[in-house]
Formats: structure tokens, C-alpha cells, sequence
């Protein structure tokens, strides 16, 4: 009932508007435009983001504003006068429409040519339906409608279309008519500046990225029709100009490159009258949930010497170093999902440093406190942001991108901050033990990132035989329960052994078991310990041929910067934190209370005492042996002693 009640308004409308003069409704077409440009705040903003995505880098926001304010009253304008077209003989029309290049469409139908008529919403485009009919010379035509949710006001349409002589096939059955009426010489309208959703290719429109319908490209290479690109543009008042392109060969080219070559026709179209494009409509949408374009059937097409405007994706890092690495590939798989994705990395400024060993990424934002205002304040200071992902599970990081107005803002619900997200992958990570690496890749599989996790084998130790430089982790920000108690045997142990310098990290507060150390060692220990910044220590971390560990974030950037590592697990389980990759060893041996994952023992500390001083000392001089072998044989990069990553 609702929708008839719908339709009556709508046939008295236009009845109403074709008694008027058509300079008339022209008029009334701009002022109603421009009170709509005043009273639709939602589809003023979509207009103007479309309009800097296109000419951002070309004019200014005053010339922008101005855009989208003509733009307005020039689409009332146009659309009140498509109904007055409706009952005008085409002898008025053509009285205020100038056809330019019409002889590339009218050879067709002369020469019995079949053509695909790639339309746009650019200026009155309601005039297509009437005039090629007009000069269709026998010939058949159509278009490819789709259907108006209002059954009535659909009927009426496809009615006053038909009256022209203007078949109307409908997208959802299939093209098979569209096909036959090609192939019996006709000529087809297709209108090709939608978003073309999961079905589209994507390639580039204005420099970014769009998913662009096919469907021109595929009837004229199924049919070998010719490819004509028309706008009908608006010159003055009451005035058009209707322009086709030169006609594309569709049997020469692919069906991508033909698709491509659409939306360079499209630009040249936009950019003669800009105010005349439909820039209400979101044709650079940001698909969900997979904005990554690497699992879209038809997939990505650049042509050569194509510039893309970034996409640009905000990353939330973890606040903690260990899981901050161990999320670099997923971050990995991000950067890789799209050809135009810019990624930038909002972290902690304590460990900022980090993310620049991490060549996908494009940018760091360092947070230099706490405060979720600050975070929001210095993410609205850069160039807007298409999408954020949150790898916390925080409140606080979801406030901070909802805050700074992200668009899309992708994370796992939790801890009071499903209203602050608007994409929330489902719970569908792997049951069981999965490793955390493995859960920030699930993450970002969910937006469209293939899971091709590589992680890159440590190197062999790479020093001389009478210059080993050992680095050592003996603390554990964490707290007590994940530190080995010694490790200052095994460190005699080796210097007593082989020409060894252990250089000692770690925070301030391992300061006591630092000293204790390097009191034993003597001069064949460096004591780093509270004393070297994060970019300090990756620099000195990187020149070391092994670190001896606990779990601790040290040992996930020592993975990271490919130094091999032994590492000792009591309180935390080894396949959810381990370092993954070739040539690390892990020691853990299991306990009935193990894994706790508590910070502070409660018994006798009995899956630390389990891992004795004796198998550590015999992992690592079997490493330095390997190495020694390697080099007699000249191949220094063995790496066969190093095993895989296991648990002792």
C-alpha cells in the first residue's frame, strides 16, 4: 500500500512537471538542488569525499566546495527535466541538445556494426533512452535496467522506455538477450560509473582503485561489438551537449584492458564538466568485509605506467614489544593485499623504533602518552584514513580511531567496545593452541589478506671461532616466573669453553641479576643492561651470532632480526609465544601446573629448576661446533644443526 501511495505522488509530479516549459523546470530543478545541497548534510560529505579523492591533488577546497554545491543544482536541474523529455518530440529536444561525433554511433547502425553505448550518470542521461531509438535505422536497442524496489514506479520506467522503441533487459536474468540482440546487429546501453561490488575489476578511476563492472568489456569481446563512450553534458541553462568517443575495437584488446580503458574514457567525460557527475553515488566504497583485494575473483588491473592514490590503512600495534613483532606478519600480509595500500603504524613511542625494521610499513605514528585524545588528535592531523585494524583488544585503542572519525574500524569485540567498531570479524580463529602469530594473520584473513605466513630461517652463527659475540636476556619485564635461574652457570660455562664476549640486555629493574652475572664473567662481559635504547639495542642485537633467553620480547626481535636463539620456557607455552622459523632452540620441559601464565610462581618454581644448566651448555656448543664444521667445508651457510623449532 505504501509503495502505490509512493507511486501516485511520483505520477503527479510528473504530470504536473510536463506542463511546464522546460526552461522553466530547469530552474525549479536548480533551486530545489541547491535546498538539497542545504538540507543533506549525509550526501553533501559523500560528495565532497569523492571530489577530493579525485581532484584532490589538483584544486583547492574552496574550488572543491564549489564543485559540489553546483553539483547539486545542477543534478535537480537535470533530473526534473529527464520527466520533460519524456513527452517532448526529439525535433524540440534536439533544439537544445548539440550532438557532437554522433556519426561514430550512426555508421554503426548503418554498416549494421553491433556496439556496446558505455553510459555514465553525467548530466541529463535519461536522453540516451530516447535518442538512439531515433536513430536506430531499423536497427535493434536496449539497455541493461535494473529494477526500481518500488514495483509500480519500476513498471511505469520500463514503460515510458519502451515506448521509444527501447528493449529493457533486466541485470538479474542474465545477459543471454543482451548477447542475441548483439549479435543480430543492435546496439546496447550499459551504464558503467556504478561500484561494481564482489563482481567488479578492480582498476584504477581518477588514480584509485574502483571495482568496475565487466560487463561492456565481456559482451563486445563475446560479440566483437564496438565499445562507444557517450555523455550528454550540460553547457548553459537549459542546455546540453551529447558527446560519443571514438569508438574501441572490443575484439582487439582484453576484456581487463578494455574495462580499464572504460574508466579512462569515464574521467575524460567527468573531467570536461565536473559539476554534471553523479558524485552522490560512492563508487570508490570500500568493500566489506574484504577491503584487501587479493581474494576477489576477477582481482586487480593497473595499466603500465599507472600512478595509484593510496589507500591508506591506520595498523593500532600492540603496546608490548614481543607481540608488537609478532604481528609484523600480518602487517606483512596487509601491506600485500592491495597494490595502493599505505600503511601506517600507530605504536607506543617506546617502541616506535621497532616497526622501522618492518619495510611494509610506510609511516609510524609514535604515541607519546597515554591519553586517547592525544592518539585521536594526532591521527586527524594526517591525510584521512580509509580503514583502521586494531590488534589490542582494548577499549582504549578502539576509542582513540572512533574518536579520530576513521570510516571503517576493524577489530575483535571485547572489553566494552563493540559500539566503537563497525567491522567485527566473527570468533572463527582456530581452536586449541594456536600461536599469536597465527591469530593476527586470522585477523587478517577476515579482510582479505591471504595466510602466506613465511618466517625466515635465524642465520648460522656467523662470528670467527676466536670471536663469538653472545648476547643474553636474563630478565623478564613480565615478571619472575618466566626467568631461568641459571644462566649464570651456563654463560661460565661457555667462557670457559670458547672465546666468548656475552653482552647482557634488558630492562632497569634486571639490574640485580645482571651484576651477579657479569661479576662472574668479568672481562669477557659487556653489561648493556638498563643502559641502551630500543634503537640501540636492535643495532647491537643485530651484530650478535646468538642470544641466550627467556620469553621475553628480546627474543622476538632477535628472531625478527634473524639472530638464532635458545630459549627457556617454564611459565608460558612455547607453541602460542615461541619464536617460529629454522635455526632457534627452545628448552621447556613440561610440569602438571604448566602452562600457569601466572607472573609469580606460588609453588617451588618447578618448570624452571626442570631445564638444567648441562643441556643448555651442550645446545650451544653444539651450534658453535656446527658452525666450525660449516666454515671447514666452506659452506657457511649450513644451518642443519640448528634444527627446527622444537621443544626440548
Amino acid at each position: 500500500m505504501f509503495d502505490y501511495v509512493v507511486y501516485l505522488f511520483y505520477r503527479a509530479g510528473t504530470d504536473l512537471l510536463i506542463l511546464l516549459p522546460l526552461p522553466l523546470i530547469f530552474a525549479i530543478g536548480q533551486i530545489g538542488g541547491a535546498i538539497g545541497w542545504l538540507a543533506l548534510p549525509h550526501y553533501r560529505k559523500l560528495a565532497l569525499r569523492n571530489v577530493r579523492i579525485a581532484f584532490g591533488d589538483e584544486l583547492s577546497e574552496k574550488q572543491m566546495r564549489g564543485i559540489v554545491r553546483r553539483h547539486f543544482q545542477r543534478l535537480g536541474a537535470n533530473l526534473l527535466c529527464s520527466v520533460k523529455f519524456t513527452r517532448m518530440p526529439m525535433e524540440k529536444i534536439l533544439e537544445r541538445v548539440r550532438l557532437e561525433n554522433f556519426e561514430y554511433a550512426e555508421n554503426c547502425f548503418r554498416q549494421k556494426q553491433p556496439f556496446v553505448l558505455c553510459l555514465s550518470h553525467i548530466g541529463s542521461w535519461e536522453f540516451c533512452s530516447q535518442l538512439f531509438p531515433h536513430f536506430a535505422h531499423g536497427q535493434r536497442t536496449a539497455t541493461v535496467y535494473q529494477r526500481i524496489r518500488n514495483p509500480h514506479i519500476d513498471r511505469h520506467v520500463r514503460a515510458a522506455r519502451s515506448r521509444f522503441g527501447l528493449e529493457v533487459f533486466e541485470r538479474s536474468e542474465g545477459f543471454g538477450r543482451a548477447i542475441e540482440l548483439l549479435r543480430s546487429r543492435g546496439g546496447i546501453g550499459i551504464l558503467m560509473d556504478q561500484h561494481a561490488g564482489d563482481g567488479g575489476l578492480w582498476t584504477p578511476f581518477f588514480g584509485r582503485l574502483a571495482s568496475t563492472t565487466p560487463l561492456p568489456a565481456l559482451l563486445a569481446r563475446r560479440t566483437h561489438a564496438k565499445l562507444i563512450g557517450f555523455a550528454v553534458h550540460t553547457v548553459g541553462f537549459a542546455r546540453w551537449r551529447a558527446v560519443a568517443e571514438t569508438p574501441i575495437d572490443g575484439a582487439s584488446e582484453s576484456i581487463e584492458k578494455l574495462t580499464a580503458c572504460g574508466n579512462e574514457i569515464l574521467e575524460k567525460q567527468v573531467r570536461r564538466a565536473p559539476e554534471d557527475w553523479f558524485w552522490v553515488h560512492n563508487r570508490w566504497k570500500t568493500p566489506r568485509p574484504n577491503f584487501l583485494l587479493a581474494k576477489y575473483k576477477r582481482g586487480v588491473f593497473l595499466p603500465e605506467k599507472t600512478r595509484l592514490k593510496p589507500f591508506r590503512i591506520l595498523i593500532r600495534s600492540s603496546n608490548w614489544m614481543g607481540d608488537a613483532v609478532m604481528s609484523a606478519p600480518a602487517v606483512r600480509a596487509i601491506k600485500d593485499g592491495r597494490p595502493d595500500a599505505q600503511v601506517t603504524v600507530a605504536v607506543p613511542k617506546k617502541i616506535a623504533p621497532l616497526w622501522k625494521i618492518i619495510s611494509e610499513v610506510d609511516e609510524i605514528i609514535a604515541l607519546p602518552s597515554k591519553s586517547v585524545f592525544v592518539a585521536a588528535r594526532l591521527f586527524r592531523q594526517k591525510r584521512p584514513f580509509d580503514v583502521a585494524i586494531l590488534f589490542p583488544n582494548s577499549l582504549r585503542s578502539a576509542l582513540e580511531i572512533f574518536l579520530a572519525r576513521i570510516p571503517r574500524r576493524v577489530g575483535l569485540t571485547g572489553h566494552w567496545r563493540r559500539w566503537l567498531l563497525n567491522q567485527r570479524p566473527r570468533e572463527t580463529f582456530s581452536r586449541g593452541i594456536v600461536h599469536q602469530t597465527y591469530k593476527y594473520l586470522e585477523l587478517a584473513s577476515t579482510i582479505g589478506a591471504k595466510m602466506e605466513p613465511r618466517f625466515p630461517a635465524a642465520h648460522s652463527i656467523r662470528g670467527r671461532r676466536d670471536q663469538l659475540k653472545f648476547g643474553l636476556c636474563p630478565g623478564a619485564e613480565y615478571g619472575p616466573a618466566k626467568r631461568w635461574p641459571r644462566f649464570a652457570d651456563v654463560t661460565r660455562e661457555i667462557a670457559a669453553r670458547f672465546p666468548v664476549q656475552w653482552i647482557l640486555f634488558g630492562t632497569a629493574g634486571d639490574a640485580a641479576v645482571g651484576f651477579e652475572i657479569a661479576a662472574a664473567l668479568g672481562e669477557k662481559c659487556l653489561n648493556r643492561i638498563g643502559q641502551t635504547t630500543l634503537e640501540e639495542l636492535i643495532d647491537e642485537l643485530r651484530d650478535c651470532d646468538l642470544l641466550l633467553t627467556n620469553d621475553t620480547g628480546t627474543m622476538h626481535l632477535a628472531a625478527l632480526l634473524r639472530v638464532p636463539t635458545i630459549s627457556i620456557f617454564g611459565s608460558t607455552e612455547p607453541l602460542r609465544t615461541g619464536p617460529l622459523g629454522r635455526g632457534h632452540r627452545i628448552f621447556r620441559h613440561h610440569v602438571e601446573c604448566s602452562p600457569c601464565f601466572l607472573r609469580e610462581c606460588p609453588l617451588d618454581f618447578r618448570c624452571m629448576h626442570a631445564v638444567t644448566s648441562a643441556e643448555v651448555v651442550a645446545a650451544i656448543q653444539q651450534m658453535i661446533s656446527a658452525q666450525v664444521e660449516a666454515a671447514k667445508s666452506g659452506n657457511v651457510a649450513f644451518t642443519a644443526a640448528f634444527g627446527n623449532h622444537n621443544s626440548v
